[in-house]
């Protein structure tokens, strides 16, 4: 029998899993009077602190002067091949390390909330010293993570370098029985998504997911046998999207260059919050997974709220907000699991079986009946049948995946962020946030047809291999009721062609080469798009004249970085606007604060941009206010660099009251914003938005 304390803890570890992804309901309805995410943690004796502290610094001492003799060894898992020592402990830099900043963050944001989790933050330190060990003594990765025989089941923790900030972000991969060091049989892998906790510093996920706190193990339910699952930490608790959503494509590559994964055999899974992450990821990345398996969590942003928050947004959220909305809804995105089969659980009683009764709707419209495995008299939990029932599903699936091209394909989006599906490439749309369709087949070995609504460029590309019709001549394109002759195909069976559309006329073309600035994938808006990539911020070395204005960019700028290290457990990288040279444009996003008297880089920049600032007057398009006061928050193609962006004055644009529902994590900001700023800001805007608005196609207000 359990004692007390341990069940306690029991219960603790099971409710960090389980939680919904809703909170206290209408209680988080007052912007007035919002708890703090993450909620404050218990004390820690001091000692405790400054030993877990001095330890840290140590093994960041120790790997700094570890010194390899040689290449590592074999047994890497396709891992690269290193030249160099240097380039050998790199390679294994980030599976070490991410374990002192795991126990880092959480001295720093006070993030421990039982006694023993001290004593996991001290395991992994423990594990990190033995790591260095292994890699002292010229061992591999397979060495480093524990890869053993292969006689049982192994669940195992580490870390990547993010390409977005620089920092080393958590994952935990559980390798499966028969798996061993040199063994490269390609395997299934399932990606799982976890569910809400708010409680969840990387030091309880590295440590739950881990061997080293005992035999209770998160997705244990859910470890078909023969199958890898790599269980993503999404950046805290965000419902993997934004940099959560980069997260996972991140950690999901490394693996996949470590492991041996069979690229046709990968699903995505997840419960409850990470349920509403696999909707997510099974609608606009359909074409990567063999199947998708959601479970509760919410699709949608206005009906689930106003069922589990008593919150009705659509009376309450400005238009372009809701507008934005679009970026994360998954119903009207539900032709795109024509390209990747579903199966969706929800619990009878679960109120979160509102997300999958969504898709439902939305997928019969497309004569399509959506398997939704039901737990009978099942509340927020997965029912012992229907975890049968769902495997049973899965393993089918999985045993029947292969890699054919679809002669078919059916593709939505509303935004180039999401702008390609199996051999489709949407490169431009005639307007943003209005719903863009492609419907496209292969008609006859030599002819694809092709259905475009909203889409000005379009790009059909079959890589090596995978043109699926005959094996030479021209390919005829049917579009827009024209027949254009089309490219050869290629000796190695690939085949593309780029059409571009000029009122209701389609051509071919060789390359997309418009005639001045245009919204493309990656360069599409709105303001939370850019901390989607490498990004700097960037202060101001001078002052502005209006001491209002100065206050609010010292706290926003201070706000900004703050959140995004709480809240996307992110690095900050900041210099001064005078420290940024070519080199830093060519790389990152600039996220600049201040105005045209203070920041020198905005100064430079502003008559380059469709924005007139000065002493008396900001003005974009049509609108104005006045400067006192007031701030201009905006994204768009940096001038001198136009292949990144730059955004004035403002980080990730969801602020504190957002938090408290993962399903009002959608964009609060659209391209651009004039703001007046003489109250300060809120929990949910940065000021009173005195106009907003979207930019078009060609960047324009």
């Amino acid at each position: 029998m359990l004692s007390p304390s341990r069940f306690f803890g029991f219960f603790c570890l099971l409710a960090s899993l389980i939680t919904p992804a809703f909170s206290d309901g209408p209680a988080d309805n007052q912007a007035d009077q919002v708890r703090p995410i993450p909620p404050p943690g218990i004390k820690i004796e001091p000692a405790v602190i400054e030993s877990l502290r001095r330890r840290c610094e140590a093994i960041r001492s120790d790997w700094r002067s570890l010194s390899i003799a040689g290449k590592t060894g074999g047994g890497d898992f396709q891992s690269p091949s290193p030249e160099t020592a240097t380039e050998s402990r790199r390679h294994l830099e980030s599976e070490v390390l991410v374990l002192p900043r795991a126990v880092e963050m959480a001295i720093e944001f006070n993030q421990f909330y039982h006694v023993r989790e001290a004593d996991w933050a001290a395991k992994l330190l423990g594990e990190a010293e033995r790591r260095i060990d292994v890699v002292r003594g010229g061992g591999d990765w397979a060495a480093v993570m524990g890869i053993r025989d292969g006689s049982s089941q192994r669940e195992l923790i580490g870390g990547y370098r993010s390409r977005i900030d620089g920092s080393l972000q958590p994952y935990s991969v559980i390798i499966p029985q028969g798996l061993g060091q040199n063994d490269v049989r390609p395997r299934r892998l399932d990606v799982w998504f976890h569910g809400r906790g708010e409680t969840q510093s990387e030091v309880a996920f590295l440590a739950k997911q881990s061997e080293l706190v005992g035999k209770f193990h998160p997705g244990q339910s859910f470890t078909p046998s023969d199958t890898i699952v790599l269980h993503p930490y999404g950046r805290y608790c965000n419902a993997f999207r934004f940099a959560g959503e980069i997260d996972v494509l991140e950690a999901l590559a490394h693996v996949q260059s470590r492991l041996p994964v069979d690229g046709d055999r990968i699903s995505v899974r997840g419960f409850s919050m990470g349920g509403a992450g696999c909707w997510q990821f099974a609608t606009r990345y359909a074409d990567r997974w063999f199947a998708a398996n959601p479970g509760a969590g919410f699709s949608e942003t206005a009906e689930f709220l106003r069922t589990f928050q008593g919150e009705n947004v659509r009376e309450t959220m400005p238009l372009f907000q809701q507008t934005l909305w679009q970026l994360y809804d998954n119903p009207p995105l539900a032709v795109n699991l024509t390209n990747c089969p579903l199966v969706a659980y929800s619990g009878a009683i679960d109120r979160q079986k509102q997300a999958a009764d969504a898709m439902e709707t939305a997928l019969r419209e497309l004569d399509i009946d959506m398997v939704h495995v039901i737990g009978p008299e099942t509340g927020h939990s997965i029912h012992p049948q229907s975890r049968i029932e769902i495997e049973r599903r899965m393993d089918s699936l999985s045993r029947v995946a292969d890699n054919a091209t679809p002669r078919r394909v059916r593709f939505a989006t509303p935004t180039l962020r999401y702008h390609q599906m199996h051999w489709i490439d949407i490169q431009g749309l005639e307007q943003h946030w209005k719903m863009a369709n492609i419907d496209a087949r292969i008609i006859r070995d030599d002819t694809i047809e092709v259905q475009a609504n909203n889409v000005t460029r379009l790009s059909l590309r079959f890589e090596p291999g995978r043109w699926p019709g005959k094996k030479s001549g021209e390919v005829l394109i049917q579009i827009g009721g024209q027949t254009l002759n089309g490219p050869l195909v290629r000796s190695d069976r690939s085949w593309q062609a780029h059409l571009q559309r000029d009122q209701d006329h389609w051509s071919l073309v060789e390359a997309f080469a418009p005639a001045g600035l245009v919204k493309r994938p990656g360069l599409q808006g709105p303001i939370d798009d850019a901390l989607m990539d490498s990004f700097l911020f960037v202060l101001p070395s001078g002052k502005s004249n209006d001491p209002v204005v100065q206050k609010w960019i010292e706290d926003e700028s201070h706000h900004a970085m703050d959140q995004w290290q709480r809240h996307f457990r992110g690095d900050i990288r900041a210099v001064q606007d005078e420290e940024v040279d070519p080199a830093m444009m060519e790389s990152n996003h600039l996220i600049l604060f201040g105005d045209y008297q203070s920041n020198t880089l905005i100064k430079r920049l502003i008559d380059l941009m469709p924005i007139r600032w000065d002493g008396e007057t900001i003005q974009i398009g049509d609108h104005s206010v006045p400067s006192a006061g007031h701030v201009a928050a905006m994204i768009y193609p940096n001038p001198v660099s136009p292949n990144r962006y730059v955004v004035l004055n403002s980080g990730f644009t969801y602020r504190e009251y957002d938090y408290l529902n993962n399903a009002r994590q959608t964009p609060k900001l659209p391209d651009w914003a004039l703001i007046d700023v003489r109250g300060g800001a809120t929990t949910q805007l940065p000021g009173v938005l005195s106009a907003v608005g979207f930019f078009d196609e060609t960047w324009l207000p």
